[in-house]
C-alpha cells in the first residue's frame, strides 16, 4: 500500500464510522492535532506509540503502522498554486503579505528565518455577527543564518546587529 492508499483508507473509516477530527485526535493522543491529523493525512509521522493508537483505531496492518511512523515526503499532493479555495487563501496571504512579514520580522530579529520545523499552530473561532472569524496563531522559532568562514569582526550568525 502507498502513503496516498494509506490516508484514504483512513478517510474512508473516519467518513463510515462518523468520527470527528477531535474524536480521532483524542483517541490518539500525545501530540498537537494539527501534527495529528497531518499523520493521518500523509504530511507528517507518528512517533511509534501514537502510530500504534492510530493503527488500533484504525484496525490498521502492522505494515500500515509502521508506515504512519515513516517520515513522508511533504508536501506531495498539493498543486502550486493551490486549487483549493482555502488552502489558496493561505498561498494568497504569503504573496500578498509575505514581503511585509519578511521586512518586518528581519527588521526585529536579524537575517534569518522562522522555522516551520520548530513550530506552533492554533486556531480558534472567533464569534462575530456579521460571520465568525478564524483566528490563527502561529509561532516559529528564529533561526539566523550562519555566516560560514566569516572572519575577525564578522559575526558568527545573522541575529539582528546594535
Amino acid at each position: 500500500m502507498t502513503r496516498a492508499g494509506l490516508t484514504e483508507k483512513i478517510l474512508d473509516i473516519k467518513r463510515e464510522k462518523g468520527w470527528t477530527w477531535r474524536y480521532i485526535c483524542d483517541e490518539i493522543g500525545g501530540m498537537a492535532d494539527v501534527l495529528i491529523v497531518g499523520a493521518l493525512l500523509g504530511q507528517m509521522k507518528l512517533v511509534k506509540p501514537q502510530a500504534a493508537r492510530a493503527a488500533a483505531l484504525f484496525g490498521l496492518s502492522a505494515a500500515e503502522q509502521a508506515m504512519l511512523n515513516e517520515v513522508p515526503m511533504r508536501g506531495t499532493g498539493t498543486p502550486m498554486p493551490p486549487t483549493d479555495p482555502l488552502l489558496y487563501r493561505f498561498y494568497e496571504m504569503v504573496m500578498v503579505n509575505g514581503p511585509a512579514w519578511k521586512a518586518l520580522i528581519e527588521e526585529e530579529f536579524g537575517d534569518g528565518i522562522m522555522s516551520a520545523i520548530d513550530f506552533d499552530f492554533a486556531f480558534e473561532r472567533q464569534a462575530n455577527p456579521k460571520g465568525d472569524r478564524v483566528k490563527i496563531t502561529m509561532t516559529g522559532k528564529f533561526l539566523p543564518y550562519k555566516y560560514y568562514g566569516n572572519q575577525q569582526g564578522v559575526p558568527e550568525y545573522g541575529y539582528k546587529e546594535e
